[in-house]
Parts: structure tokens; C-alpha cells; sequence
């Protein structure tokens, strides 16, 4: 039997990650289905998100652009958060200490606080999920829907103005 190139998709990564705490898929354009830790121990899900919209703010403690990016993230949240909108900053940094890409939940967790980021910080070590929905660059946005569809394309890079809620409103109030 031969699988469409979708479904060969996922099946690889379910296979590649057979045993990790990091699931990712998407069926047919349809739902993403991920589940993420957070720096604070909680897993969440894209099944337990399902009824809100959700931002996912993609990026790294070590780049600079994501220190900016944290400001609009702040101002986001706050400006969205009763209107059943759910912000998270999401790294992309490995678990692993030998890699040159690592960061410790600790050392996330006093970056998220020393910029005063608010928003639960997940983990998507090395990028993986980020990868699968089409991230191809840092810092890079993707919106969810009510039903777990990835809306539009990823936002890549910064607003210049850094009006991150300006440059979102559009594309928010349309799925609220």
C-alpha cells in the first residue's frame, strides 16, 4: 500500500520519535496534534487547546530578536487574554547539555523572567514541531484556531514598529 506524502510524514515522525516526551503531526491539512513540556513541568497539548485560539511565539534565549520579540508577546497577551486567546513563548533550544544549543528549564525560566514574560514558556527541543508547521526561521509566529488549524502561513521575523498585537489583530479577530 503506498501512503500520500502527508501521511508518510507523520509516520516518520511518530517513528523518529518513538519514546520522547515531543509528539507532533498534522493530518491532511487539518489539526495539528503536538504535545509540549513546559520550563514548570506541565504538558500541554494541542487537544487540551482545542476551543481557544492559540499564539505560538517561536524563538530562543540566545538570539536577540527574541528579547525583543518578548515585549509584543507581553503586550499581546495582556491585550488579548479575555477574548479566549492563549499566548505561549515557545524555545526551540535542545535539553541536551552537550549541545551547543542548550538551555536548562532553569536558565529559561530567569530568561522569561528577566524580560518579565508572563506566558507559560514550552519546549520544543531542537525545533521539531516548529519544523512541522512550516518555521523556518527565529523568532517566527503561528496561529491556531479553535480546531487546532494552523492559520495562514508562520509570521516570520519582527514587527519593525513592534506592534506584535497590531500586526496579529487582523488575523486574530477574524477566527475569534
Amino acid at each position: 500500500m503506498l501512503l500520500n506524502k502527508s501521511k508518510a510524514f507523520t509516520v516518520a515522525f511518530v517513528l523518529v520519535l518513538a519514546g520522547s516526551t515531543l509528539v507532533f503531526s498534522q493530518k491532511n491539512d487539518g489539526p495539528v496534534d503536538f504535545s509540549m513540556r513546559s520550563v514548570d513541568g506541565q504538558t500541554i497539548s494541542a487537544e487540551s487547546l482545542r476551543g481557544e485560539v492559540v499564539v505560538l511565539a517561536f524563538g530562543a534565549s540566545w538570539l536577540p530578536l527574541s528579547r525583543a520579540q518578548l515585549q509584543g508577546i507581553r503586550k499581546l497577551a495582556d491585550e488579548y487574554s479575555n477574548r479566549s486567546v492563549v499566548v505561549y513563548f515557545v524555545s526551540t533550544e535542545s535539553e541536551d547539555e552537550k549541545s551547543k544549543n542548550f538551555a536548562s528549564d532553569a536558565q529559561l525560566r530567569a530568561f522569561a523572567t528577566k524580560y518579565g514574560l508572563k506566558v507559560t514558556v514550552l519546549r520544543d527541543p531542537d525545533g521539531t514541531i516548529s519544523k512541522g508547521m512550516g518555521v523556518d526561521q527565529l523568532p517566527s509566529i503561528i496561529i491556531l484556531d479553535k480546531q487546532g488549524n494552523v492559520n495562514g502561513e508562520p509570521i516570520r521575523g519582527l514587527d519593525p514598529n513592534g506592534n506584535l498585537a497590531g500586526q496579529l489583530a487582523s488575523r486574530l479577530d477574524k477566527i475569534l
